[in-house]
């Protein structure tokens, strides 16, 4: 009996910030279910043995998204690799600056923004550029429970985020008579190295998950493979009826009321933890 083919079989894919945390979940995900990707991430290391692990799933672009040279070259190797783009998920991110408005610095909140919308622009650009002569493809980028509603991120990221969710929906406007779709996904609380990182608790994942259940309305913690089973929907033509759309994945907290803020003493709340702590640089 042949075996039954993915979900995106033989799709072509860039996805930034893959080399670790929600991005690396993806890109596993994405390769499991057919797709040919590019990791496009800084982290050399991480995302060669990735690359490696993974075959001929997938290679790996070094890629600083806050570089239009950058993040064309890895959109262009896709399409010298496999003649086309079919998924764009811009992803990359970092918590960035942190700390009340009065001491926030100019340049921490501008390499914020940098990185998680900057870099979600240029993605979105080039990509349109291969997908809009083809007539088809998917652009995917994160932002978070933080573009949702205010109180869950430090002032950068969230201002960041809730721009992704607009140029999310402007884009999808214009794409969309070039039948191609542009949505967004909002993870909330997600047990990833980043999460780790600004709650200080880098090395103990187990203490993070636990962190992350505690403030859950569901009462278990997000994992990445979580945030990529929803891009694999919103890659996949089981959505091929949405665009401009904005999937929250957080086990209803932004419905449920339970918004800490970064001067609130609350403890559920990891991006509250970080808001009181030094800036982390890890992926999405």
């Amino acid at each position: 009996m042949a075996g039954r083919a993915g979900r995106i079989q033989d799709a072509v894919a860039v996805v930034t910030g893959g080399a670790s945390g929600i991005g690396e979940g993806t890109v596993r995900r994405f390769v499991a279910e057919g797709a040919r990707v590019v990791i496009a991430d800084l982290q050399q290391g991480p995302g060669a043995a990735l690359a490696d692990e993974l075959g001929d799933g997938a290679i790996f672009v070094q890629t600083d998204v806050t570089s239009e040279q950058d993040v064309a070259g890895a959109i262009d190797r896709a399409v010298e690799e496999h003649g086309r783009l079919d998924i764009m998920f811009n992803n990359a991110g970092i918590v960035g600056a942190v700390g009340p408005i009065a001491q926030t610095s100019v340049d921490d909140w501008d390499r914020t923004v940098a990185i998680l919308l900057r870099g979600v622009f240029l993605g979105v650009k080039h990509a349109a550029r291969v997908m809009v002569p083809q007539r088809s493809g998917v652009i995917i980028s994160t932002s978070s429970t933080a573009g949702v509603v205010g109180g869950l991120g430090p002032h950068a990221y969230t201002a960041a985020k809730h721009g992704v969710i607009g140029l999310t929906k402007s884009v999808a406007n214009e794409l969309a008579q070039h039948r191609i779709r542009v949505n967004a996904i909002a993870p909330g609380n997600t047990v990833t190295a980043m999460a780790a990182a600004a709650s200080g608790s880098l090395d103990d994942m187990d203490k993070m998950s636990e962190m992350i259940a505690e403030g859950s309305p569901l009462g278990y913690a997000g994992f990445p493979e979580d945030i990529a089973n929803a891009a694999l929907f919103l890659a996949s033509d089981e959505s091929r009826y949405m665009s401009g759309h904005t999937m929250v994945v957080d086990a209803g907290q932004t419905a449920s009321g339970l918004v800490p803020t970064p001067f609130h003493r609350a403890r559920n709340g990891v991006l509250y933890e970080a808001g009181r702590r030094t800036r982390s640089t890890s992926s999405d």
